[in-house]
């Protein structure tokens, strides 16, 4: 069983909203990752989809881009981006979406894989609203439910994999409360999104405090599917 990552799809089947009007390398990208997504996954590999799958903002809308994602290989395991306007209660997920598996609030077992992780937000800094420090701490301990529950069934040969959607840490990759508590629960790799663009500074893998961290950025990692594990 192999684990392979991938984030920010932005699939817009049911809407307008094609993505290359961001630039020339969002043209035919999502054929450009099915190509990939086919040639490296088998029906046992695990793929983790990091977040902003879709432009739909109802499950209805949504629903042809999910449906491209589950004619792929794999077992899929999704989380919430800040862009997926039509994820709503977990029960209307897994009944929409039956081929997916939805983290929030939980820890999901694929034989020794541990997948933890929590959608996030952008680390305070000094330009900060009371809102987004807000949403910040309400990711962290939607995190931290996500690890507890890791916790309770953790075995010495298990490997955990947290599935953010923001980075965990800064520009400068600094500690932040995200990256002390992925090391407080010894996590193994952590996988983040939502950068985008030629210019934005980011590191492909990063190693810091013993965890591994891989971007998953559709664009930043050349429309390939990240290997993991």
């Amino acid at each position: 069983m192999k684990v392979f990552a991938i984030s920010d799809l932005h699939l817009s089947s049911a809407v307008n909203k094609p993505m290359n009007i961001f630039g020339p390398g969002w043209d035919n990208y999502f054929e450009k990752i099915t190509a990939d997504w086919n040639e490296k996954v088998s029906a046992n590999d695990i793929v983790l989809i990091g977040g902003d799958i879709s432009w739909g903002i109802s499950i209805e809308e949504a629903a042809p881009d999910f449906a491209l994602l589950s004619a792929l290989p794999g077992k899929k395991v999704v989380l919430r981006g800040n862009h997926d306007y039509y994820w709503s209660s977990l029960s209307k997920l897994r009944t929409a979406f039956p081929d997916f598996l939805f983290l929030q609030n939980n820890c999901i077992r694929l034989g020794n894989v541990l997948i933890v992780g929590s959608r996030g937000w952008n680390i305070p800094s000094t330009e900060s609203t009371d809102e987004d420090i807000k949403i910040y701490n309400r990711e962290l301990l939607r995190l931290k439910m996500s690890l507890d529950a890791m916790k309770s069934q953790r075995c010495d040969d298990d490997i955990v994999i947290a599935l953010l959607h923001f980075p965990p840490f800064d520009v400068l990759f600094n500690n932040s409360k995200v990256t002390e508590l992925l090391e407080e629960y010894k996590v193994n790799k952590v996988l983040y999104g939502h950068l985008h663009g030629k210019n934005t500074r980011v590191s492909p893998l990063v190693e810091k405090n013993g965890i591994s961290y891989h971007l998953t950025s559709c664009d930043l990692i050349g429309n390939k599917l990240v290997d993991v594990l």
